[in-house]
């Protein structure tokens, strides 16, 4: 029986772990982590039977690794030999983006996105990684860019009933499908807008900016992308546009319901130069698969605030009424109790935040 909900916090100082009891009234926060350099993104992996938390660190001295605690961060233990390119590769990791879970019958199976645009897997629990040289080496290669923050693997959606088939979103290259683990790649951006480029419906270049899927359906797919808001109903195959009735195309982070697939928040932001709220700061949502949108904005500090919302930085728990959070640049967080009909600030004066993740153990 879960009994306590954890919120984990990568800033650009450190990494921090925010606890209540599910009533989520109360926290307790334990941190800095990690002082002295950037956690792009930590989460909590409940597979094994003793909880393990992963960071995807970038030390300005010792470079981008993963660390492993299994202590809830009393200590930390780095990956043996890095998460780095062999030497004969000629390439470079610039930073790691994510770690991920692989699926539950391969509960020491983990995936970390970098920049330059690729995938490292680990089949030792975090101790060693090894390059998906299929990703780095896909044929529309050339035809990929950096996007403002790099070229990077910033999402991953697993299959529920396969291990070895799961999706990937890069900025700026689009959504790309693996059905052999890793081995071959098929790009899935079909009617995705990409309208920086000549060719406005290309088969790979699109800018996405987070993608989610729910393990109650495996073939939903949302992503927030830098033209749009979408939603595939066939596993990536096509794409459907659902950004009517949102007061902004463009936006970052991307979250949806953990019991409801149909049910979807987004946090529009006014365009590429800006990057900050459209009309107020306020977050969306959905109930019936981005049909319709609502501002939800109550208890929210709606005016004067013109923070940036990052990609990794919206998270929902799995409480039987789920709870939202939203972390800013400006070092806020920001949570709802009741799927988003009302907000309250759960920490202010953090470093940026650049991502949040949820656990219920």
């Amino acid at each position: 029986m879960p009994k306590k909900v954890y919120l984990l916090v990568g800033t650009h100082k450190g990494a921090f772990i925010f606890s209540s009891d599910l009533k989520r009234k109360n926290w307790t926060m334990k941190g800095p982590l990690l002082k002295g350099a950037d956690v792009n993104h930590i989460m909590l992996d409940t597979r094994n039977k003793k909880p393990t938390l992963y960071a995807a660190v970038n030390s300005y001295w010792w470079g981008p690794n993963v660390h492993m605690s299994k202590d809830w961060g009393k200590t930390w233990v780095q990956s043996e030999g890095g998460v780095r390119f062999e030497e004969s590769r000629g390439k470079k990791v610039e930073r790691v983006w994510a770690v991920w879970p692989g699926h539950a019958s391969q509960p020491n199976v983990l995936y970390a996105g970098v920049d330059p645009g690729t995938m490292f897997k680990s089949e030792d629990s975090g101790k060693s990684w090894k390059e998906i040289q299929g990703l780095t080496d896909h044929p529309t290669r050339e035809k990929w860019n950096p996007g403002a923050g790099g070229m990077m693997v910033h999402s991953f959606v697993q299959h529920p009933s396969s291990p070895n088939k799961f999706i990937v979103g890069i900025s700026a290259a689009g959504t790309f499908v693996t059905e052999d683990g890793g081995k071959s790649w098929e790009p899935r951006n079909k009617n995705v807008l990409a309208d920086f480029v000549p060719e406005k419906y290309p088969e790979v270049g699109q800018c996405v900016h987070h993608m989610e899927g729910h393990p109650s359906n495996p073939d939903l797919l949302y992503q927030q992308n830098h033209c749009g808001v979408y939603r595939s109903d066939n596993g990536g195959k096509d794409w459907i546009d659902i950004s009517k009735g949102l007061p902004s195309r463009f936006g970052f982070p991307f979250a949806v319901h953990p019991h409801d697939p149909d049910t979807v928040f987004v946090i529009p932001e006014e365009g590429a130069e800006y990057r900050g709220p459209v009309g107020g700061f306020g977050v969306y949502r959905s109930k019936n698969k981005g049909a319709k949108w609502q501002k939800i904005s109550k208890g929210l500090p709606s005016k004067e605030m013109f923070v940036h919302v990052y990609r990794q930085a919206m998270a929902v728990d799995t409480c039987d009424t789920c709870g939202v959070y939203v972390g800013t640049s400006g070092g806020h967080i920001l949570y709802s109790r009741n799927e988003g009909d009302s907000w309250q600030v759960l920490a202010t004066w953090l470093p940026s935040v650049y991502s949040l993740s949820a656990a219920v153990v």
